[in-house]
């Protein structure tokens, strides 16, 4: 039986706090996974796309990017995975009885769970002007309406074209070619609020903006897995599988993280024997608690030992790799000698052991691999901080070998193949050239609009039109508030959704909905059944063919949608070809082949089970495609965020119950949070100095530059962070990221590095 959705809001009256757990999964993953597909699908719909999920008949996870390995698991997926199913194969819908009875205004205040829990949209929606609901309107409407205000912009780039991770590589690629033919390359995607700061520092380092491990170096080859700024038993937890096997083949992991993650501490393996009746599997064999911001000071420290060390023994190094294979070795050796020590420890707060037992255990190892995630991307020092591992993995040659390199983790299930398609405010040159020799027309050449820019841009009045491809713009943001002005503010905002979401409820002064086909749906294009592709974190290219019967007959896919408006805007003698792409996919892949560098022959090694590598010349060959054709060692400034008196630094994190911005419900059980959000962890110690009782309620304020930002009525739990640091959820609290906090380089909104204030409520 399927549970219908909550019918009033959800608030934090029933808040429990509890102690935090210390394993991860077990047979409470399984129960949890499997009733949220019960309560929302039901047995008929929802079992049958379980499944499928993550096998080479099936379609690909709409959670994260965590690869499959070659013999998929019967059951290929985490408790977040089912999650995930369950939201996208729910029987609830969402039609224009829906818009009827909820107005806008009543929208905007509902909470972002309220929102997600409602069900799949249904019919294509209009917003007209001073109209507080929204209205049905037919697909050609709605459609001539896009295609009006696109047609009539003053300039091209008075339109923004913003993509989720969800998007498929056809799509994507499809997105890009219509953006480009009109004239911008104001692409804004969600990488430029996640990985864009290990995409900016791998690309200068290595040559490559992508990791350059595959899933064997962990499990089969590696040594020592250093686990740095990231939460795998919540947001990556297909991941803890990999990191048992690598345990139980005897290699090391060390996690650095502000906060003790329980994933981190044991797994239980629902698949196993011993994960659901046993213990389980002791993972981390050490914990470095860092403070937010210190991984920099962190690893200047590390490569200082390690080059000392070698000063001492000659062969901590490995000299011939740094030698045929880099540059500015000695440069960045001289900055590390000049390092102060007094920094590190107030970076860090850690003592001057744990450097050196860290140190220790990489002299024991002979591969390495370090893998990260948002906890390491989004701070000031964020690009800085990732060329400093590059340093640490370069030293001793652990790039271009069997179980050793740099695994940025990436999030949403596909965000690394929309940049691969061209989804990038910043195109190479290589590949605007490889449009124009594929399809004749001049892509523009100037670079467009990030995600922060965008909404830069929308406040100025410069944007007529903004047009998301999946995603929740409004609460994927820096600073709500001021994004919420910023869509307002815009002609007409469109939403290519399978959900309802916050940004529905922040109009522009006309907005339109576009209901669209989910990852589990059947997808039958010109009388055929058509599938599409996708990229995971580690650059394997498989295909993903949904099953399941369309939540309305009124869906169309986003390669549909994006191809027929193309085709209204830029005419049908137009020299791509978008009534083709429309209804044949494999159209869309031969001029893919054709213009993507390691898309050769796509359609034929893509159906192959379990698809193919991209090639990556670090990886494959030791060959840097930099600007001197080396690996490049880096010197890398460190600033010591200073705090005044009784502030502390605020980290945003996800829940347990929550993908990126979807909220499934209110527990985090790993954390012992149950039905709550608007709690802030603070160490026991920075309580008591601050007079503060674990418990009370509190006003989190932050401050800036610009004045203070608020996020009311939280409720304080005393929880083991590192001392000076607290965290809260969000998109609750990005209201207190400031929109011009971002890291240099990449302008990721620094949502790690927030200086904050409680006062009591």
């Amino acid at each position: 039986m399927t549970k219908p959705p909550p019918r009033y809001d959800d608030h934090d009256d029933g808040l429990h706090v509890g102690p935090p757990e210390r394993s991860a999964a077990g047979l409470p993953g399984v129960v949890h996974g499997l009733k949220a597909v019960l309560d929302q699908s039901g047995l008929r719909r929802g079992l049958p796309a379980l499944r499928l999920v993550n096998q080479h008949a099936g379609f690909d996870c709409p959670g994260c990017a965590w690869p499959e390995p070659d013999k998929p698991h019967l059951a290929e997926f985490c408790e977040n995975g089912a999650k995930a199913v369950a939201e996208e194969s729910t029987v609830r819908r969402v039609g224009p009885d829906f818009f009827a009875a909820h107005p806008i205004s009543e929208l905007a205040t509902r909470s972002d769970h309220w929102l997600g829990q409602q069900g799949r949209l249904t019919t294509p929606m209009l917003r007209d002007i001073d109209d507080d609901h929204y209205r049905p309107v037919t697909w050609d409407a709605a459609l001539d309406l896009v295609a009006g205000e696109l047609r009539t912009l003053d300039d091209p780039d008075h339109a923004v074209f913003y993509t989720s991770g969800r998007a498929s590589n056809e799509a994507a690629f499809c997105y890009q070619l219509f953006a480009r033919a009109l004239g911008t390359n104001n692409l804004p995607d969600c990488s430029n609020m996640c990985h864009e700061s290990s995409g900016s520092a791998l690309s200068e380092t290595l040559g490559v903006g992508k990791g350059s491990v595959s899933l064997a170096d962990i499990t089969d080859h590696a040594d020592l897995i250093v686990v740095v700024g990231q939460n795998p038993g919540t947001n990556h937890p297909r991941m803890l599988t990999a990191l048992e096997q690598a345990k139980r083949r005897g290699a090391r992991i060390v996690a650095i993280n502000p906060l003790p993650e329980a994933g981190l501490q044991t797994f239980r393996n629902p698949q196993t024997v011993r994960g659901v009746v046993g213990r389980g599997t002791l993972l981390s064999d050490v914990f470095v608690q860092i403070r937010l911001g210190g991984d920099l000071a962190f690893f200047q420290a590390v490569n200082q030992q390690l080059v000392a060390a070698d000063a001492r023994s000659g062969d901590v190094l490995d000299h011939d790799f740094i030698a045929a294979h880099t540059s500015g070795f000695d440069r960045a050796a001289a900055a590390w000698e000049a390092l102060n020590w007094d920094d590190v420890r107030a970076a860090t707060g850690l003592p001057d052991e744990a450097v050196h037992a860290f140190v220790d255990e990489v002299l024991a190892a002979e591969r390495i691999v370090v893998c990260w995630a948002m906890g390491l991307t989004q701070h000031p020092k964020a690009v800085a901080t990732i060329r400093e591992i590059v340093n640490f993995l370069l030293l001793r040659g652990n790039v271009g070998r069997p179980g050793a390199g740099a695994c940025p983790v990436r999030g949403h299930s596909n965000v690394q193949g929309d940049r691969t398609m061209g989804i990038w405010e910043k195109p190479p040159e290589g590949f605007l050239d490889a449009l124009h020799a594929e399809f004749g027309f001049a892509p523009p050449r100037a670079h467009g609009l990030d995600t922060v820019d965008s909404i830069r841009a929308m406040q100025a009045g410069k944007v007529g039109v903004f047009m998301a491809l999946g995603g929740n713009f409004a609460a994927a943001t820096p600073d709500s508030d001021a994004t919420a002005q910023a869509l307002r503010s815009v002609p007409l905002t469109v939403h290519v959704s399978t959900k309802l979401n916050r940004s529905h409820a922040l109009p522009g002064h006309r907005s339109i909905i576009l209901p669209c086909l989910g990852r589990t749906e059947r997808d039958v294009q010109g009388g055929r059944e058509q599938f599409v592709t996708v990229e995971d974190s580690m650059s394997v290219v498989h295909a993903s063919r949904g099953t399941l019967r369309p939540a309305s007959p009124e869906l169309r896919s986003e390669i549909s949608i994006v191809s027929d408006l193309a085709r209204r805007v830029l005419g049908a003698d137009h020299p791509v070809p978008w009534q083709r792409f429309a209804t044949d996919y494999a159209a869309v892949r031969q001029h893919i082949a054709r213009v993507v560098p390691g898309f050769d022959d796509y359609e034929a090694k893509v159906v192959r089970p379990g698809g193919f590598v991209l090639p990556h010349p670090p990886r494959d060959a030791r060959v840097f495609p930099t600007a001197d054709g080396k690996a490049r060692f880096s010197v890398n400034e460190l600033s010591v965020l200073q705090l005044p008196p009784g502030r502390l630094i605020l980290q945003t994190i996800r829940s347990h119950d929550q993908f990126n911005t979807t909220i499934y419900g209110l527990d985090d059980r790993y954390r012992g949070i149950q039905q709550g959000r608007k709690v802030v962890f603070v160490n026991p110690d920075d309580l008591r100095e601050l007079g503060i009782d674990d418990g009370a309620v509190v006003d989190v304020v932050g401050e800036w530059h610009d004045g203070e930002r608020r996020a009311e009525g939280y409720r304080v739990v005393a929880y083991p962070t590192a001392r000076g640091c607290a965290a809260a959820y969000y998109p609750e609290t990005n209201v207190l990221v400031p929109l011009d906090h971002t890291a240099e380089i990449s302008n990721t909104p620094a949502s790690k590095s927030i200086i904050v204030r409680l006062e009591r409520s």
